[in-house]
């Protein structure tokens, strides 16, 4: 038997509607400057300044190298940024690139580019640094050795656990999260520089002499420099995977880029130099962790507050990736790139939880493997690639969609450097090195076509048979909806 209210119900129910107005199941624009900002830093400083210092050391051969690519990487960081601005608040649309793709050059495209970061790019980033997060983390209850793999990789997955559920649970607590964590590492960077510009006040200056004497590095060896330095600054474009939850984008968005990437870079030299003003460049290469054998050398007995703030650090870089990553799986699948439950969000949250869920699952796959390296290799070299990519959409779209107003205009120059720039960076490593690496990459980029064509362009009918029910299950199962238009 159904119930109906009498018509003095409807109006009460009418007028406790007008004070408390549902609303829409959309994700909702609940980030301002500040969360913007704090999202662009924290998953721009995570492990690497703790870590590349070593790599961009070892390749570019000498300390004055080493601190020109360190700020070479902040310039075309920010300049990278400042085209992304204008692509973002032209087409304001969330997905980072594949928004920008998909305009430009239409849906192949743009669906190489979420197969490629979405399946891969991504989570084996999330991975990457939530390792990084245990070995810090779990480093004090294994003095005098490595902790066990098998420790590091169930508290990476633990963690990976703990951030998707946050994130499930609510897009301003996520943010909280976000802005404490990265108030923390700002913390953590201002006592080291501040202990280097001490030494240097006291004239330790004899490790930064003579700067540029080193080993002759070959133009290869430049770009891997390029690689390991720009793995620290990746995430520059973070702010434009969430265009459409920012408040006032237009505005909030440039100022974003132009408060968040100067502080970064900054940031990036000051600790640099502190290490170097420290440490030997021998010590710096042997070292495990650099910034804990900094710490060991001039905090000591505080030096325990070292590899405590990079635990901060680095989960406050993982939550930020995370956060970023669903948007774009969830963009893929509202554009039925991506399986449609991917699009699905939670009415009682608003929260892409499909998405965080998928990242996180395909996160703890990539724990497995050990080679850390060759997963920083090849996100490097793909997102290069797609960066050269977007950045030709910008110059593109010049010419063929004029149409469309740019708030925000960088100068045609700024792109022209920049596409050459990312250029280098693509061929000079595999003209120097030709190593296999470079095709397995390329080949898993361009095997997306294939369900491309069969999924997306096809549309073959037995895989929607396929999927129904499987989606209708995972609909119930895990309490989503498909977003209202």
């Amino acid at each position: 038997m159904i119930c109906r209210k009498d018509s003095g119900d409807l109006d009460g129910d009418s007028s406790m509607m007008n004070k408390h107005p549902v609303k829409a199941t959309v994700l909702q624009k609940e980030l301002g400057l500040v969360s913007a900002v704090c999202l662009l830093v924290g998953t721009m400083i995570g492990s690497g300044i703790f870590i590349s210092p070593k790599g961009v050391l070892l390749y570019s051969g000498a300390v004055g190298p080493s601190l020109l690519i360190w700020a070479a990487c902040g310039v075309f960081t920010m300049l990278g940024a400042l085209c992304y601005t204008e692509l973002g608040t032209m087409i304001p649309k969330s997905g980072g690139e594949y928004a920008y793709l998909m305009e430009a050059f239409g849906s192949p495209l743009a669906y190489l580019f979420s197969w490629n970061i979405v399946m891969v790019s991504k989570p084996s980033g999330l991975a990457i640094i939530t390792l990084s997060f245990a070995e810090y983390a779990s480093a004090p209850f294994y003095p005098g050795c490595s902790p066990p793999f098998i420790v590091t990789k169930c508290l990476a997955t633990a963690a990976i656990v703990f951030i998707v559920t946050i994130n499930c649970f609510s897009v301003k607590l996520a943010s909280y999260v976000q802005n404490i964590f990265t108030a923390a590492k700002l913390l953590i960077i201002v006592i080291i520089v501040g202990t280097g510009i001490f030494f240097l006040a006291q004239g330790k200056t004899e490790n930064l002499s003579n700067t540029f004497n080193g080993k002759s590095v070959s133009v290869g060896e430049i770009g891997l420099a390029f690689y390991t330095g720009l793995w620290a600054y990746s995430g520059w474009g973070q702010v434009n995977f969430i265009t459409e939850e920012v408040k006032n984008p237009l505005r909030n968005m440039p100022l974003s880029i132009i408060i968040g990437i100067p502080l970064v870079t900054i940031c990036y030299v000051m600790v640099n130099m502190a290490y170097f003003t420290v440490m030997t460049t021998n010590e710096l290469l042997m070292s495990p962790a650099v910034a804990v054998t900094f710490g060991d050398k001039v905090l000591y007995p505080m030096s325990w507050i070292v590899p405590l703030f990079v635990v901060f650090s680095t989960f406050g870089s993982a939550n930020g990736s995370c956060f970023t990553a669903a948007r774009l799986a969830y963009v893929s699948g509202r554009e039925g790139h991506m399986v449609e439950i991917l699009s699905f969000i939670s009415p009682r949250h608003l929260t892409p939880s499909p998405a965080l869920m998928f990242n996180g699952f395909l996160a703890i796959l990539y724990i497995i493997p050990t080679d850390i390296d060759t997963l920083i290799n090849f996100s490097g070299f793909s997102q290069c690639s797609f960066t050269l990519l977007t950045i030709v959409s910008l110059i593109v779209m010049r010419f063929t969609r004029k149409e469309l107003k740019r708030p925000f205009k960088v100068p045609i120059i700024i792109a022209i450097i920049m596409l050459l720039v990312s250029c280098f960076l693509v061929l000079a490593p595999i003209i120097d090195n030709p190593d296999i690496e470079f095709l397995y990459c390329t080949i898993f980029i361009l095997s997306g076509l294939l369900p491309y064509y069969l999924f997306v362009h096809l549309k073959v009918e037995w895989s929607r048979r396929l999927m129904r029910p499987i989606t209708m299950h995972l609909q119930l199962l895990m309490e989503v909806v498909p977003p209202e238009k």
